[in-house]
């Protein structure tokens, strides 16, 4: 079996690099042509060009714009496992600082024809990471461990904690490269989406729901493996669940995306 890369970090991101550009990929196989127009006219002149180039951006703001970085901190995650996985906005969002409000604001702000290119454009850099952040089952878990940041592992021998194994450790596990990890995923069958495309609603509204139904994860018997050492029965369970949220993610990327970027 191969042993994946794993790294230790109080502050990880959701998903690693690899997870965030399989969900933005995912996402953008099913961007209807308007949205794929407006994507491509707001990114033509960004670095990263596509959705996979910019879904890591929110993790690096830290390295290139420290003061937003700081500022944007808390909205990749909310701690509601401690509240049997039940979102209320007053109680653990206060001044809407978590991803399930900045996820709200940000796809506001994209769908908002009159704001200026570049605050749409930073907008989009923020849901396509939120919404991928979001799916990830630690994003939506407990204060008191950080997300699992604090709760230390062992897998094959190499030091971790719980919340960088689901960032990265257990899709590195497969030992494929993007490329090849995005056909498996493509594979999976469709997911059945919350918030239908096509609803009067905006499906950002949602956004409560997809962070509970990934605390409804955390909080299953097994998440939080009995010893530190943990080693392949653990991998095994837990993997297709992971596989089964990045699916999950790409399909409501894409159906932010569609309804905020399609016809005004």
């Amino acid at each position: 079996m191969a042993t994946c890369a794993l790294f230790v970090s109080f502050d990880a991101p959701a998903w690693g690099p690899r997870g965030h550009q399989l969900v933005a990929s995912l996402a953008d196989d099913a961007l209807t042509p308007q949205a794929r127009g407006e994507v491509e006219r707001l990114l033509a002149d960004d670095p990263g060009h596509d959705l996979a180039g910019i879904a890591s951006w929110a993790d690096e703001l830290r390295e290139h714009d420290p003061d937003l970085g700081k500022r944007s901190a808390r909205w990749h995650y909310v701690n509601i496992a401690e509240h049997d996985c039940r979102y209320d906005a007053a109680r653990d969002c206060p001044g809407g600082d978590c991803v399930v409000e900045a996820i709200r604001a940000q796809t506001a702000i994209l769908a908002d024809r009159t704001q200026p290119l570049e605050a749409r454009r930073q907008a989009l850099k923020f849901v396509v990471h939120f919404v991928g952040d979001i799916h990830q089952p630690a994003h939506a878990g407990y204060g008191h461990d950080r997300g699992g940041n604090q709760f230390q592992i062992n897998l094959y021998g190499k030091g971790s904690n719980l919340h960088q194994l689901w960032d990265s450790g257990l899709i590195n596990t497969r030992g494929l490269d993007t490329a090849r990890y995005l056909e498996r995923l493509r594979k999976l069958p469709e997911p059945a989406l919350s918030s239908p495309p096509g609803l009067l609603a905006p499906v950002a509204d949602s956004a409560h729901e997809w962070a509970e139904h990934s605390c409804t994860i955390v909080v299953q018997p097994g998440f939080y493996p009995p010893r530190a050492k943990i080693d392949g029965d653990y991998v095994q369970a837990w993997r297709p669940v992971a596989e089964t949220q990045l699916r999950l993610g790409g399909a409501h990327l894409a159906a932010v995306l569609n309804q905020a970027l399609g016809e005004p």
